[in-house]
């Protein structure tokens, strides 16, 4: 009877393997057959030796040597000091084993590419199973004991032992020793302990564990992408900081700009938050390098590109940015602003994967301020017009008093001559959604590699016709034709649909709107708010701007190894862009309230007619590589060298055509406008480059660095004399912890010293500046009093000749240092910067006809410290992780040739770089005494406004006067300082849970944004400017002592509003960036639906600001949102 209920079980699982499990079997067969031939390949490798009287110990580093195979053992279990003596000529690894270790009753079992080691008094036959289908059946729990120590035999207290794929586990006592149920002998024991490798055995035979871990590394060995190669993390001389995939996963952002901030010192991320979380981000790397274009390179698997939101965030496998010269350099004429280096996801041998991704939220924006309505904002107007007419006996000079005091009771009988408008709530949505599905398919075998990911996500804006949808699809190949010959063919695609009110500016424009306007008659026809400015229908009615950006990119490349340690590759990598613009702008009507015939206004500033503008943009870049990669170690010396060519081309084309006044609304299309108001235009330019470049680094004991990069450059975009510059880069590194004075110690785990210098360059300064630039057009000219088109054309650039590269000298020191056993983590960085040749524009006489041109000019030197720090360890089952990084940095202008950029920003000789330039305030005017006696702005001050510090005068000193030329002084930096950013990670039994912060410690800006009032004489008020924070006339003495604000004014609103500290405010905010909270089913769960793995998480993005803002304003712009979702995602 037993025996017939074993076969029921059996029979039972056997029907139990579906369809879809058989169809998955056949489709990813011809993958996962490569795994057992590897096993036996490993084996089967070819020994020479000749050991006489040898040591076993020494025997086996013998045979790793000889084979190039990897060894692990228990030293204190095998008795390594015995003698042998073994000859091997072209024999199998198995059989030399077989012969060395039999003597010894010393089995091996092989490991994934090692072959570990162990004494057993039952030797077991290598491949023969010890179980059968029965056996798992029938047998119940057993218990496992044994013992883990560390390579030095220490016992290991607090090692997690865990049960592969449930929730059972336990962990090692004071004695490092352990017991456990399992509930079969193939169970699977996952041993980790912080510090130390993770472990896994299978339980099998063996009931009594004695397990040695070793000491973590990884993050040593990690391997980290620099220019065009790889180095270990601890081989590395320059600044590098990296992140990897997982944080892309967790952060859940839409652009990959937006994920980097507050993630590594020395990356400043600032959003424009227009777009919400479409939007994208301006990206600086150590602060300010030049005046003109600061933003980084960015490589993509080898090939430049636009921007980093040119990826798919989940696409990405690791992200380096290279911030000093020793690292950059390498990319020479365009490193000048750093280098982010980015790595997409490629599969691996035997890897078979199928990945599905769904997430589903809401953005709603972070900050919204309080509206005024009409009562208070006709009171403040009022005030206003009393103020600048003398502060006479009529109070109420626009509104009637009676008008306000009846204005509630009639705006419930009559909407449409006393509306309350609140066009906030009636323009923006509160919620605006978000969904994203993404999958991805990998596998690998012994010849060829791929991997496949696609993503599709739509995201709305926060008001109508605004929306957002993207695609991405990319496809990673790699072949290998045998051992000499492989290579890669890479393809990936993407496009990107926005869709936008033709309308200017809805964010802005809403927060303006006075409320006395109607946006709506009470029968729901359209008014014509303030004399046609209706923002709200024309969001909703005046037409959309629809583009289309499409790229179409690829990646051929080649590699020979005809030498063992030489690489030679050719890379082509085209990418190609494709982006159409249709804006269809819409005329909208306004009729009266009273009477749908009667005609008021067109609504306006956005374009009164109806028009059709489409434009298209085709891109060509062309990117050619040649390079060679040699490895070569003997004895302590490790040597690599590379050598390259590298050709760039790229051509840019567009034209656009438009016809206006369409009779009809429905049909936007060019052909059906007016043929005599149509217009067309069209641009072109093209543009080179050519490199040949070097590397060459040395390694002594792993100990002592040393690393060189050199560059030479050629651009198109110089004169043929001017066209090359050469820059070289040095470096070295001396790893302390790796000294015998350091061996005795504990605390440091690895101490590294680096020091680098190089030269960077800038040529991205507009595409023919050496040259004279005619324009082309058309003009009307009467011939015979008929208007006839001619074409015209003039120079508008004057061409400087010997106009050439900016140059950018970068020195950085730095330290990199691991503490108790790599659970704590520190990098430090010191580095100074300076950009000399800085393009300017010459000032030229303004007769000559010609715009200013630029001229090589001009010093600027940046200084700072990046700090990184991290630490992580478990408590029991609690893993968990903390990470924070620090920036600082000061850009200061040095001599610019003569040329100042003065405005309420200044650049000049001593200056910061944009160093707010104004007056000194003391206060706001109390009294008329104070106005009479103290020195002013202009004649017109009045009680109330802004007093001023008289600083300077024609000859040097106060001269009883304001004035823009002698009394405005450098106010202090506009740049962020001390940028920080920070991550919590806990993982405990399935559950995980991750934390981002980031913020800017301090940051001068100015309130007269936030402030302003009546914009366009019109305009609402802000809240926060009302209940006693402006001074005012209908406020009592004390209150305007303390009051924020100067008196609302139209005529003396210049002279209040010119820039002084008296606006300057700590713009500095802390920022909860992003909060992730998961579980992950049990693998048991899991693999009922033939799943390895099924995560669920929730995120929040956003969600909390501290700030010294004004209500309803947040730091890093209008639009920002936070952002809520969940998700899943299933693996096979």
């Amino acid at each position: 009877m037993k025996i017939k209920c074993i076969n029921h079980r059996l029979l039972r699982k056997i029907v139990k393997v579906s369809l879809t499990q058989l169809a998955i079997y056949i489709v990813f067969s011809s993958i996962t057959m490569a795994m057992p031939a590897r096993a036996q390949e490993l084996l089967e490798t070819k020994v020479n030796l000749e050991l006489v009287n040898v040591s076993l110990e020494n025997s086996i580093k013998e045979i790793e040597k000889s084979s190039q195979v990897k060894f692990s053992y228990n030293s204190r279990a095998l008795k390594l000091n015995q003698k042998v003596n073994l000859s091997a000529n072209n024999e199998s690894l198995s059989s030399v084993l077989g012969r060395l270790l039999t003597p010894f009753d010393v089995s091996y079992v092989q490991v994934s590419n090692r072959i570990v080691l162990r004494k057993d008094d039952k030797k077991i036959v290598p491949g023969t199973e010890t179980s059968s289908v029965i056996d798992n059946l029938i047998f119940g729990d057993l218990n496992v004991k044994g013992s883990v120590t560390n390579a030095k035999g220490e016992k290991l207290p607090g090692v997690n032992i865990a049960v592969k794929g449930s929730t059972r586990g336990t962990s090692t006592n004071s004695n490092g020793e352990f017991t456990l149920a399992v509930p079969d002998n193939k169970t699977v024991l996952v041993f980790s302990f912080v510090g130390y490798k993770a472990q896994e055995a299978t339980v099998g035979n063996n009931t009594n564990f004695n397990l040695v871990l070793f000491e973590d590394i990884k993050a040593l060995d990690e391997v980290v992408v620099v220019g065009y190669g790889v180095q270990k993390k601890k081989d590395l001389t320059g600044a590098i900081s990296s992140v990897d995939g997982e944080m892309f996963k967790e952060r859940k952002e839409t652009q990959v700009s937006q994920a980097l901030q507050g993630s590594m010192s020395g990356v400043l991320v600032t959003r424009s938050g227009g777009n919400g979380a479409m939007s994208g981000a301006t990206i600086r790397i150590r602060g300010i390098t030049t005046i003109g274009n600061s933003n980084p390179l960015v490589i993509v698997d080898g090939v430049p590109v636009a921007d980093v939101n040119q990826v798919n965030p989940n696409d990405i496998e690791s992200l380096s940015v290279l911030k000093d010269a020793a690292s950059a350099s390498i990319y020479g004429s365009r490193a000048a602003s750093g280098v982010i280096l980015i790595s997409t996801k490629r599969a691996k041998n035997d890897q078979v994967s199928i990945q599905y991704n769904y997430e589903k939220g809401v953005d709603m924006p972070t900050q919204l301020p309080d509206y005024m309505r009409s009562v208070r904002y006709m009171e403040l107007v009022n005030e206003l017009r009393w103020n600048d007419a003398g502060n006479g006996t009529n109070k109420f000079p626009t509104f009637p008093q009676s008008l306000i005091t009846d204005y509630n009771q009639n705006n419930l009988t009559n909407p449409d001559k006393y509306p309350d408008t609140d066009w906030m709530s009636l323009t923006l949505r509160k919620l605006a959604p978000r969904e994203a599905h993404s999958i991805s398919v990998l596998g690998g075998g012994k010849s060829v590699k791929s991997s496949v990911s696609l993503r599709y996500e739509t995201v709305s804006g926060l008001f109508e016709n605004k929306d957002y949808g993207r695609i991405f699809l990319r496809s990673n190949n790699d072949f290998t034709i045998n051992k000499y010959i492989g290579g890669t063919v890479d393809v990936n695609f993407k496009r990107t649909i926005t869709t936008d009110p033709t309308a200017n500016d809805p964010l802005g424009r809403v927060r303006i709107s006075a409320p006395i306007y109607p946006a709506l008659w009470a029968d729901g026809r359209i008014a014509d708010g303030k004399a046609g400015e209706n923002i709200y229908a024309k969001v909703k009615y005046g037409g959309t701007d629809d583009n289309s950006y499409n790229q179409v990119a690829g990646r051929i490349g080649l590699d020979i190894k005809p030498i063992e340690g030489l690489k030679l590759s050719a890379i082509l990598a085209p990418i190609f862009d494709f982006n159409y613009q249709k804006r269809f702008n819409k005329q909208v009507d306004a009729y009266a309230s009273d009477n749908p015939n009667q005609f008021v206004a067109t609504l306006g500033n956005d374009g009164l007619t109806t028009r059709l503008d489409e434009n298209r943009v085709s891109n060509l870049n062309l990117t050619t590589q040649f390079l060679g990669n040699y490895l070569k170690s003997f004895g302590s010396h490790d040597l690599t060298f590379l050598v390259g060519y590298e050709n760039f081309y790229s051509k840019y084309e567009s034209m656009g055509a438009s016809r206006d006044q369409y009779l009809f609304d429905t049909y936007p299309y060019l052909n059906q406008g007016p043929a005599t108001l149509r217009d067309n235009f069209g641009s072109a330019y093209e543009t080179a480059y050519r490199s040949y470049f070097g590397r060459i680094t040395y390694s002594f004991k792993d100990k002592y660095l040393f690393q060189a990069n050199v560059r030479r450059d050629g651009s198109s975009r110089f004169n043929e004399a001017y066209r090359w510059g050469v820059f070289p880069s040095f470096s070295a590194g001396w790893v302390v912890s790796e000294e015998s004075f350091m061996k005795e110690q504990s605390t440091i785990s690895f101490l590294k010293l680096r020091a680098s210098w190089g030269e960077l360059g800038n040529e991205r300064i507009g595409n023919y500046p050496s040259v004279g630039i005619m324009n082309f057009g058309n003009t009307l000219l009467y011939q015979n009093n008929i208007a006839t088109a001619v074409q015209t054309a003039a120079q508008v650039q004057y061409a400087i000749k010997d106009i050439s590269w900016e140059k950018t000298n970068s020195t950085d020191i730095g330290i990199d240092a691991y503490f108790f056993k790599n659970r704590l983590r520190l990098t430090l960085d010191g580095y100074y910067k300076e950009t000399r040749d800085m393009l300017l524009a010459l000032q030229i006489p303004i007769f000559v006809g010609f715009e200013n041109p630029n001229q090589n000019t001009g010093i600027m030197t940046t200084k700072g410290i990046d700090i990184d720090l991290g630490w992580s360890d478990n408590i029991g089952k609690l893993k968990y992780s903390v990470s924070a990084n620090l920036s600082q940095f000061k850009s200061t202008m040095g001599d610019l040739g003569g040329t100042e950029f003065i405005g309420d920003k200044i650049k000049k000789l001593g200056s910061e770089f944009d160093e707010w330039y104004g007056y000194r305030a003391i206060g706001i005017y109390q009294t008329q005494t104070e106005v009479n006696f103290y020195p002013k702005l202009s004649s017109n001050v009045k009680v109330g406004d802004v007093r001023y510090e008289d600083i300077s005068g024609p000859y040097g000193i106060p001269d009883g006067k304001i004035s823009p030329d002698y009394d405005r002084v450098l106010l202090g930096g506009s740049q962020p300082q001390w940028m920080y950013g920070g991550n919590i990670r806990l993982d405990y039994r399935g559950f995980d849970l991750g934390i981002t912060f980031q913020g800017i410690g301090y940051q001068a800006v100015s309130n007269l944004t936030y402030t302003d009032y009546n914009s366009g004489n019109w305009g609402v008020f802000p809240v926060y400017l009302d209940g006693g924070n402006t001074w005012s006339y209908n406020n009592t003495p004390e209150q305007n002592l303390v009051a924020k604000y100067p008196r609302f004014t139209e005529t003396n609103k210049g002279l209040n509003r010119a820039l002084s500290d008296f606006w300057l405010f700590d713009g500095g905010y802390f920022r909860l960036k992003n909060i992730t909270l998961g579980y992950t089913l049990p693998t048991k769960i899991s693999q009922k639906i033939m799943s390895k793995n099924i995560r669920f998480y929730m995120n929040a993005t956003d969600i909390f600001t501290a700030n010294k803002y004004l209500k309803g304003w947040d730091p890093e712009g209008i639009g920002t949102v936070s952002t809520i979702m969940g998700g899943f995602n299933i693996s096979f």
